[in-house]
């Protein structure tokens, strides 16, 4: 679950406050506006790259409203990867476990799992330079969700990508947050993503939470 009450967090001069939303355990949120609506500023505030003012960030059934980043539990796909190019798609895709310490009997088996699991076992020695925008954000998603975080926060993921790359993309997205049981949080402009990859949507305007369903 992802659930914000009354929050007030401020990026510069820019502010929000009074936001209030809840994404059901499992489900796959979506959050719409336009370009400096404010969308970012709330998952950056979830993701505990943002100072929260007021208000309380629940995920699950932890008060995470002042806790560091890395304690949060949260995965984090950029908008446009953010891939290490010194590093292959196998690397990325061990980092987190290997930061987190896991055995390395554990490691090569949850990359096995992720590269079935987002077809990129072909990529598996290769470096981000020559992937398609496809294959980043495939293997963004793979680093993102490699420690098996309850909740996943996605920035615009898939704004760059061409007409059939990103309706592949869609599904890919949608139906890996199913399988692994993570709660979604997807930041987009596009109502049709919305419609097509949301189970439940809200829309941000002027700094309001004008609609949601």
């Amino acid at each position: 679950m992802i659930k914000v009450e009354q929050l007030e967090v401020r990026a510069g001069e820019f502010s929000l406050s009074g936001i209030t939303f809840e994404i059901p355990t499992g489900s796959y949120g979506v959050l719409m506006g336009k370009t400096g609506s404010g969308k970012t500023t709330i998952l950056e505030a979830i993701c505990g790259l943002r100072k929260v003012t007021k208000g309380r960030i629940q995920l699950g059934s932890r008060d995470v409203t002042h806790s560091r980043a890395e304690m949060r539990g949260v995965g984090f796909v950029p908008q446009d990867g953010t891939l290490f190019s010194t590093m292959t798609v196998r690397q990325h895709l061990s980092f987190g476990p290997k930061i987190h310490g896991w055995a390395k009997e554990e490691m090569v088996a949850r990359v096995d799992e992720l590269a079935e699991q987002l077809a990129v076992q072909k990529l598996l020695d290769r470096k981000p330079a020559g992937l398609s925008g496809g294959e980043r954000q495939r293997v963004s998603l793979g680093r993102a969700i490699a420690v098996r975080p309850a909740v996943l926060c996605l920035d615009e993921p898939l704004s760059a990508l061409d007409g059939e790359t990103h309706g592949e993309m869609l599904e890919l997205l949608r139906k890996t947050v199913k399988e692994n049981g993570i709660t979604a949080l997807h930041i987009t402009h596009s109502l049709a993503e919305a419609d097509r990859i949301g189970d439940c949507a809200f829309r941000l305007d002027r700094g309001e939470l004008l609609w949601k369903g």
